[in-house]
């Protein structure tokens, strides 16, 4: 059978491990000598939850710019709906103008009129 004080010392032990390792990871600010197990935890506890609204804060901040993204997106495909249009009307429009250009006249009308 194990001896009991044995356990009670490799859980002592252990958690010592886990607390030095907290330590490390855990903001614990100015230094003031040996902290306390009760305010290691405290702090780790006001870190997690800073951590945690930080996080909170990011995707809200993720999901603002994705809507942005999206609407931008949207602008983007209209403007370019909109350059088609226009870049076929001016091209209409420069083979009239070339038209002129060598002289000719696009008929617009009756020949009678042309001629009067």
């Amino acid at each position: 059978e194990a001896d009991p004080a044995v356990c009670s010392r490799c859980r002592r032990a252990q958690l010592r491990l886990c607390l030095e390792r907290l330590k490390g990871l855990v903001p614990l600010g100015a230094p003031a000598g040996r902290h306390t197990t009760l305010s290691l935890l405290t702090r780790a506890r006001l870190h997690i939850q800073k951590l945690e609204d930080q996080e909170r804060r990011a995707l809200h901040q993720i999901e603002q710019l994705q809507r942005e993204q999206r609407h931008l997106q949207r602008q983007l495909e209209k403007l370019g709906m909109e350059r088609v249009r226009i870049d076929s009307i001016g091209s209409s429009l420069s083979s009239e103008r070339s038209d002129s250009d060598r002289g000719e006249t696009p008929c617009r009308g009756t020949a009678g009129e042309r001629s009067g």
